[in-house]
């Protein structure tokens, strides 16, 4: 009698419910037998190593080329990074050094990686261990061609499944569209992984970092993918089945009801309208944005521009990526943000040498990084100053703890404008900018910083973990991270007010902004903009739609007098939209 309802957990990659049976992506495992090659048999040897790695950078470049059509030039990079690794002379080096010294190419190629997947083993940033999935993933593709194999493809699917695989590599993903996947499920892979990248694009419901969800499956065995909670369930029961379905009916009424609210204004029944922006993080994803309804960008997370690059972006770079979506977003607006990654992620990239720290998130990173090396900051700013000449660009400041970042941040800004008017390089001379409100220390001195911008937008994700002194992914503590404390409630009240006391206006991009549970106490607390993925701005507005603001108000007061979370859910569970 088989096992029902086998409950596997894992990240969360992208939201949503599937149910079906099992298509199994198989996969070679990198495994080599050790066997010796006569001397005269080397060159033979050698040859057959080249004519694998041609082959396998045909596919790997034809692979770019569908990315890039499918989804465009930024995902398209996921295909370009492995053409990097194909082509690393570091590699190849010893790969080749390996065959010489009498070893098959398939042993080589599987010796050497093995080396390297011990270096990565050794880093702890879930971005580089994310790279050794793509070194194997490139290293089996070669060897796949030693051997002259086929492996079977998401091209065979003849039935709507739920792809379960080892990995999801960018030739897989390029099908993926026109495949009759529902959902998928893979061992490896976390939040930063192209195949989460991927599926958020494509809006399928996935489940990553399952470890081994691939040796427990089998070919047609039914499956569900809760992509909202991160859980996969194997055989599951015909209860089970059922609840799902439900749920699976629900999303889809939901969607099909809110499809109604994307293209009507986010206005409360007592007629203050409210701006409802996306946060972003490549040019490819503004069709999502207008999709849903969006009116503006209001994060754009410009570290991808970083990312699966062997040097820094150019300042031409960070235009021709910046008009994309300023002209394609016409006319609302753009906030940029400008680099937000710590100098250790720099350095692990290659991009350049920074000392080593030990809390990195803590230390040399976003605004920090910036002024501490304003030669690449200028080339950023220079490149959303030229953007800026569609007129609806705006940048904003990271991690800003104090008003003395503000100024000097400010300083290279006018430098990097002298620069642009010397080389006769148009721009927007009174370009819009911001600050984030994410460091307790900025909190409690919004009064000063809202003198020196023209608007602050709130980070909550990490206001609410530095001001709780939680690790809201340390899952002993995780419940302790709650954005309904009595402490982070005041602390955005304080902000609002003085943003609004100096006549400028305040935002959200945190993850609370797009969170229907905490939307009508926001709206309260006087938020001017809401800001968050695109697929939550229908819901969103329909709650702002759905409530007056003086209605909102008188709830955040009482929110306001209580003096634990408790009673704050007790209030909220009282209050009625009508």
């Amino acid at each position: 009698m088989k096992q029902s309802n086998i409950v596997l957990n894992g990240i969360a990659a992208s939201s949503g419910v599937a149910i079906g049976k099992v298509f199994i992506l198989e996969e070679d495992d990198l495994v080599s037998v050790k066997k010796d090659v006569p001397t005269d048999k080397i060159n033979k040897e050698l040859a057959r190593l080249r004519i694998a790695v041609k082959q396998t950078k045909a596919d790997l470049e034809q692979n770019y080329e569908e990315l890039n059509k499918m989804l465009g030039e930024n995902y398209a990079k996921i295909a370009d990074a492995h053409i990097l690794i194909l082509n690393d002379p570091m590699i190849g080096k010893e790969v080749v050094d390996c065959v010489k010294e009498g070893n098959t190419a398939e042993y080589a190629i599987y010796a050497v990686v093995k080396k390297f997947s011990k270096s990565f083993d050794a880093i702890q940033d879930e971005y580089f261990r994310e790279r050794k999935n793509d070194l194997i993933d490139v290293a089996k593709k070669v060897t796949a061609h030693l051997l002259g194999k086929n492996k079977k493809t998401l091209a065979d699917l003849k039935e709507d499944s739920i792809v379960v695989a080892k990995n999801i590599t960018p030739a897989d993903t390029v099908s993926m569209r026109e495949a009759m996947v529902r959902g998928f499920a893979t061992d490896l892979g976390g939040k930063t992984s192209h195949t989460a990248l991927v599926a958020r694009s494509l809006e399928i419901p996935a489940v990553v970092g399952l470890k081994n969800v691939s040796y427990q499956v089998k070919q047609g065995m039914s499956i569900i993918i809760d992509g909202n909670n991160g859980i996969v369930i194997l055989n599951p029961s015909e209860e089970t089945i059922s609840n799902y379905k439900r749920e699976y009916e629900i999303q889809v009424s939901n969607r099909k009801a809110l499809e109604q609210f994307k293209d009507l204004p986010a206005v409360t029944t007592d007629g203050l309208e409210i701006k409802l922006g996306a946060n972003i993080e490549s040019p490819e994803e503004v069709r999502s944005v207008l999709k849903h309804g969006a009116n503006g960008i209001g994060l754009y997370r410009s570290e991808f521009m970083y990312l699966s690059r062997t040097s820094m972006p150019t300042e031409e770079d960070h235009y021709r990526n910046y008009i994309q979506v300023a002209q394609k977003m016409m006319p609302y607006n753009v906030i940029i943000r400008t680099i937000d990654l710590g100098g250790d992620k720099i350095a692990k990239l290659g991009l350049m040498e920074v000392g080593k720290e030990a809390n990195p998130f803590m230390g040399l990173r976003a605004i920090r990084f910036c002024l501490k090396y304003p030669e690449v900051f200028k080339v950023q700013l220079k490149g959303i100053l030229r953007a800026s000449v569609c007129g609806n660009v705006r940048i904003m400041y990271p991690m800003i703890s104090g008003v003395s970042e503000i100024k000097a941040a400010n300083k290279i800004l006018e430098q990097a404008k002298e620069e642009l008017r010397k080389e006769g390089k148009p721009f927007n001379e009174d370009i819009k900018v911001g600050a984030m409100i994410e460091v307790p220390s900025a909190a409690v001195i919004t009064d000063l910083i809202a003198k020196e911008v023209d608007f602050v937008s709130i980070g909550t994700n990490d206001l609410i973990q530095y001001t709780m002194a939680v690790d809201r992914v340390n899952a002993n503590i995780a419940h302790l991270y709650n954005p309904m404390h009595p402490a982070i409630l005041r602390l955005l009240k304080f902000i609002i007010n003085s943003a609004h006391e100096a006549g400028i206006d305040v935002g959200m991009c945190g993850e609370m902004a797009g969170d229907p549970a905490y939307t009508v106490v926001l709206l309260g607390l006087g938020l001017d903009e809401f800001s968050m993925s695109a697929a939550q701005i229908p819901q969103i507005k329909k709650i702002i739609r759905s409530v007056s603001k003086e209605k909102a108000k008188m709830l955040v007061n009482k929110l306001l007098k209580c003096s634990s979370m408790q009673e704050i859910e007790i209030e909220l569970k009282k209050f009625k939209y009508i």
